[in-house]
């Protein structure tokens, strides 16, 4: 019996993909796509700076760009003020090229380049130094304008992260800041956490308050902190994911293929996107005294966050059109013009779970045949290339021709590992949006 895990319901993708614009667009385009939808960015955007205001704490949130490359959503981050967090030196340059001011970036990662060192600063932009010779590296610049840093905190919790300065080099790198003068302007930490959990961040956020606080002592600014990403987003209902992690099995899988819930994202979360930050901001530091917000107001600290899938959330969908179908004993395989490194969970030897939408081709009757279980195949000769082993429950036999909508795949999804692999073209990035007044969606392809 095949195991059935659908999305929440989305009233928008679905006016989508009754519109027939899909069916056009595949058709126009020559094949798989994925699909873009700003309007959601915006909203999401707009909620975490809801709950920061809600809370009485000044903050700035800086999209995580390296959740989807696509230049649409720099955009709408150059519009509307918001930050970005960047990592390489072509994400900064992209950032700069769409709008973005440099003194809205924030640059992250490990022993970041010299160039891209030297840029950031240059640029004004905010860089969270991982390492004491990266500090060194940046006060050996002289460039004529100081380098803005926050100083990444090693996780105490999460020892074998290999990210971060631990107690002796937070305080070594305290010392050289207050040592340098004017070639460095020390604003804050950074940390980040893997996992979603509330009280790990809110702990850690506490301590570095508490940092900020000592920093000063020294004479530097130290008035914000960092927290990063690790805002979860909620795919699917509570049941339903409580049901398919209960009874899924090796039998549920192309290939008897095992997978553990270890292995899956949380594809349900209770408290996600701009929830969990109203949640961390209202858990108290250690359990005891008052809230991070109230430690955050009292001590003059700014909050800043770097989110990337949830700002992502229910921002677009990977669209791929059905080449042929096969049998197996008891389910089918559905080979689609695309390949599994379009749909990056497969990266990690995971699965994206949510539910796939069957869209048949225009005049072929939607219930032809009856429920087919079936995995999807992508078009290489790789007998691991997969987009979904699990056996689908659609709800008819797919046939060449069909569309297949994976939902919701704008947060990692889409590009995290992309490659023209037999140089089959990657699936190009469509923005679709709704102009007032209008129910006809437009469409342009990203740029």
């Amino acid at each position: 019996m095949a195991l059935t895990l659908p999305a929440h319901p989305d009233p928008l993708a679905e006016r989508l993909h009754t519109s027939g614009l899909l069916q056009e667009l595949a058709h126009g385009l020559g094949g798989g796509f994925h699909y873009l939808l700003p309007e959601r960015f915006d909203a999401n955007l707009a909620a975490f700076r809801t709950a920061l205001a809600d809370a009485g704490v000044e903050g700035r949130v800086y999209y995580a760009k390296k959740a989807n490359k696509a230049a649409a959503f720099i955009d709408r981050c150059a519009a509307s003020g918001a930050g970005v967090d960047v990592a390489s030196p072509g994400e900064l340059r992209e950032a700069l090229g769409h709008g973005v001011r440099g003194e809205d970036l924030v640059v992250t990662g490990p022993a970041k380049a010299q160039a891209l060192l030297r840029v950031a600063v240059q640029q004004g932009a905010l860089i969270s130094v991982d390492a004491l010779d990266e500090l060194d590296r940046l006060l050996a610049l002289g460039t004529g304008r100081p380098a803005r840093v926050l100083l990444r905190r090693h996780p105490p919790a999460q020892p074998r992260s290999r990210f971060g300065l631990d107690d002796a080099q937070l305080h070594e790198a305290l010392t050289r800041c207050a040592a340098a003068g004017d070639a460095v302007r020390m604003e804050g930490f950074s940390f980040h956490l893997s996992g979603y959990d509330v009280q790990p961040r809110t702990d850690l956020a506490g301590e570095l308050v508490g940092l900020c606080l000592k920093a000063r002592v020294l004479g530097l600014q130290a008035d914000r902190i960092s927290i990063g990403g690790g805002f979860a987003v909620d795919y699917v209902p509570a049941d339903a994911w409580t049901a398919f992690l209960a009874e899924q099995g090796p039998g549920h899988y192309h290939g008897e293929k095992a997978f553990t819930a270890a292995d899956f994202y949380p594809y349900h979360s209770p408290v996600a996107g701009p929830a969990a930050l109203r949640a961390v901001l209202a858990a108290r530091p250690g359990g005891e005294g008052t809230s991070l917000a109230e430690q955050l107001r009292q001590a003059g600290v700014m909050l800043l966050l770097e989110p990337g899938r949830a700002l992502l959330d229910r921002a677009g969908s990977s669209v791929f059109r059905v080449q042929g179908v096969k049998d197996r004993e008891g389910y089918g395989i559905v080979t689609v013009d695309g390949t599994s490194l379009s749909l990056s969970e497969q990266w990690f030897d995971s699965e994206y779970l949510p539910e796939p939408r069957l869209l048949p081709a225009p005049g072929r009757p939607a219930g032809d045949g009856g429920p087919f279980p079936a995995c999807v195949g992508g078009a290489s000769c790789l007998d691991s290339d997969l987009l979904t082993w699990r056996k689908i429950p659609f709800p008819a036999r797919p046939h060449a021709g069909d569309l297949i909508v994976y939902p919701n795949t704008a947060g990692y999804q889409m590009d995290s590992n992309e490659s023209p692999f037999h140089e089959l073209p990657l699936p190009p990035k469509v923005v679709i949006d709704h102009p007032d007044g209008s129910h006809r969606p437009r469409w342009r392809l990203d740029r």
